[in-house]
């Protein structure tokens, strides 16, 4: 079933998420939804509180960005996307981010029509349980771990407006109230403030 997204200004994307055991109501089911959600709105991770859970838990799935690439013919843009992982992260911790930072611009699915260019460090090492519940611990690089940091962001209560300067900000207030007040055009189904 595909969930409406949850667009910026909802008080739940600011929060930090609550950790969930394999005893979770319907889990299954919501990964299962989760993955739905994240295909229709084409994005390539989703993270809990995007659908208005305020829990720790989000999905990746960089698999898509591979062929998408192939016609790409920047060779530092393929290494990133080298090999990609479709993986379900609960209860996620980072234990360290390391290596040379890199600029990327990113997108959200709760804040349409607005892209950022975020620095994040090369690599990312992650501990987490999958949707079994089998624990990992794990290192990615590049874009997977581009999308992972950007989904953690999520369940800490960042948004990439909070790595834009307060001036860069300001420049894009007018544009951020519109989406909290579902004065956007977009192709998937979103909740916004305004109950629209």
């Amino acid at each position: 079933m595909i969930l409406p997204i949850v667009a910026y200004g909802n008080p739940v994307l600011k929060k930090v998420s609550k950790e969930i055991d394999q005893d979770y109501l319907k889990l299954k089911e919501l990964i299962a939804n989760m993955w739905e959600t994240m295909y229709n709105g084409r994005g390539v991770g989703l993270a809990a509180p995007q659908i208005g859970l305020p829990i720790r838990l989000f999905i990746v799935d960089s698999l898509q960005l591979i062929n998408e690439n192939e016609k790409n013919d920047d060779e530092e843009e393929k290494y990133k996307l080298k090999f990609g992982i479709k993986k379900v992260f609960i209860n996620p911790t980072i234990i360290e981010e390391k290596g040379p930072a890199w600029q990327y611009e990113e997108g959200c699915l709760s804040i349409p029509d607005v892209r950022v260019k975020i620095n994040r460090k090369e690599i990312v090492h992650i501990k987490y349980f999958d949707e079994n519940f089998l624990e990992h611990i794990e290192i990615y690089d590049g874009m997977n771990a581009r999308i992972i940091q950007h989904e953690y962001d999520h369940i800490q209560g960042i948004l990439l407006t909070d790595h834009m300067t307060p001036l860069k900000r300001s420049l894009i207030k007018g544009k951020l109230e519109n989406i909290s007040k579902g004065k956007i055009d977009v192709k998937y189904k979103m909740k916004f403030s305004s109950g629209k």
